[in-house]
């Protein structure tokens, strides 16, 4: 067992920004970390709250209902969290964006109306609002991952472009990805992912799932080897998207 390890996860707006499956993520961190012995610390961080850059050692910030409720959200990250997320950034804290955050933690999201929300600049990325609802099981390819596949569900009008250092989360294999347009899905730098996979992401995906773990333990207690989890159940959920897709 890990024991004496505890991993201190940070929740960003869980009460705005959470409406794809996003807790989903959190039971599945905390379950697979209790069934190691790992200790779990959590802290919701929501409007008006104060975000302590060097605490967590892992974050989340989920999606939102609409550009509307994003706007809301986005004032509050510009004032009173920016600098607190781009330093934890730099100290190398973990950090999964997926949706509504995925998009706020770019460059800009551009609104139906034409206005810009600015991003905090975690990601190379920009996002414009759009019509059309992208929706449906999405597979894409990881060229830093074993196995090299994540499955997952998709929903979202905004269409995500990555910058000139932007890398991709993987490449579409199934879904429209990014923006349909080109071949990619998410974005990451070392630490942080960006994504629209939703569903959550994390119960169809162990994998991913310890690589995060391993990843955020790593910043105060160096390589602490995983004990393996039976995930028989998990892998046949993931392999179930592989098949109906014909993969």
């Amino acid at each position: 067992m890990n024991n004496n390890i505890t991993l201190r996860i940070g929740v960003l707006y869980p009460d705005r920004m959470r409406i794809n499956g996003d807790y989903g993520n959190l039971l599945i961190l905390t379950n697979r970390c209790r069934w190691r012995g790992i200790e779990i610390e959590t802290q919701s961080i929501s409007l008006g709250d104060t975000l302590a850059s060097a605490y967590f050692d892992l974050l989340l910030f989920g999606g939102g209902q609409d550009w509307r409720m994003q706007t809301f959200v986005a004032d509050d990250l510009k004032k009173s969290k920016e600098q607190a997320l781009q330093d934890a950034a730099a100290q190398k804290t973990v950090m999964l964006l997926t949706g509504g955050g995925y998009q706020l933690s770019g460059q800009f999201f551009e609104a139906e109306d034409g206005a810009r929300i600015p991003g905090i600049h975690l990601l190379d990325t920009w996002t414009v609002d759009n019509d059309e609802v992208m929706s449906g099981d999405i597979i894409i390819e990881c060229d830093w991952l074993t196995p090299n596949t994540l499955v997952g569900f998709e929903s979202h009008s905004g269409k995500t472009f990555l910058g000139p250092t932007g890398r991709p989360l993987g490449r579409r294999i199934i879904g429209q990805g990014n923006n349909g347009e080109d071949a990619f899905e998410g974005c990451r730098t070392e630490y942080i992912f960006g994504t629209y996979l939703h569903g959550p992401i994390l119960p169809r995906n162990p994998h991913f799932t310890d690589y995060l773990i391993h990843l955020a333990l790593k910043r105060r207690y160096g390589d602490v080897p995983l004990i393996p989890l039976d995930d028989e159940l998990e892998w046949e959920a993931h392999q179930r998207v592989l098949d109906q897709a014909g993969r």
